[in-house]
């Protein structure tokens, strides 16, 4: 039986707030391991809590990373960037949201610095909250909703790299779930794989992945 963590009585009668424990996070995510060790493999959790799945799959995907790319400080960067554009949440708390994004950064961050010698790199920095802000998403993975005034539909980022240059597409997520015969299929695909996508809300135009944040 799966061991899970309670905040508060409150929490759990009025949103069903239960924490997966980081046991059984990590038992859990063995099981689709080579997934987990696959650094743009995408993982959208649709209830993410405070990130415990997210942060581990980050932990897991940063360390492949530093193991292949830590000679080219440039390969280092872009393909922890590309970890980073690979975790998708939606969680239905606002406080939870921003305990994510915090949690994921920081986790991003004690990395790079543990890693880079004391070196700086704000651009990337930048890069990294930037992603953030757009993957991991206040909103109802039951209705497929963002949670806000006008409750639009929830959109997801694409991020598709080229070399050195980054593509971002926005799709929304009904659209993805609305024929049944997509519910098999990934969130994008990434393996080449014919894929059905939902209809493009936004297209931004390639640019240099560390200038992502400036011309968002």
């Amino acid at each position: 039986m799966t061991k899970s963590i309670i905040t508060s009585r409150k929490r759990v009668t009025d949103h069903g707030e239960v924490f997966t424990s980081e046991r059984e996070v990590n038992a859990m995510l063995d099981l689709v391991k080579q997934e987990t060790e696959r650094i743009d493999s995408r993982f959208l959790e649709p209830a993410c809590g405070d990130g415990n799945f997210l942060s581990e799959i980050l932990n897991r995907k940063l360390k492949i990373v530093e193991g292949r790319y830590r000679k080219s400080q440039n390969e280092l960067d872009k393909y922890s960037l590309v970890a980073i554009t690979s975790i998708y949440g939606v969680e239905l708390l606002e406080d939870n949201v921003e305990r994510c994004k915090e949690r994921l950064f920081k986790i991003y961050l004690d990395w790079y610095n543990s890693i880079s010698r004391g070196q700086i790199n704000e651009k990337l920095f930048n890069c990294v909250q930037f992603v953030l802000s757009k993957n991991i998403i206040h909103g109802d993975a039951l209705t497929l909703k963002a949670i806000g005034e006008s409750e639009e539909p929830i959109v997801f980022s694409e991020w598709s790299f080229t070399q050195n240059m980054l593509k971002r597409r926005c799709f929304a997520f009904d659209d993805l779930l609305k024929n049944e015969a997509i519910k098999e299929t990934p969130l994008f695909s990434d393996l080449g794989d014919d894929v059905i996508l939902p209809r493009t809300i936004e297209e931004f135009p390639l640019v240099h992945y560390l200038e992502l944040a400036d011309n968002a």
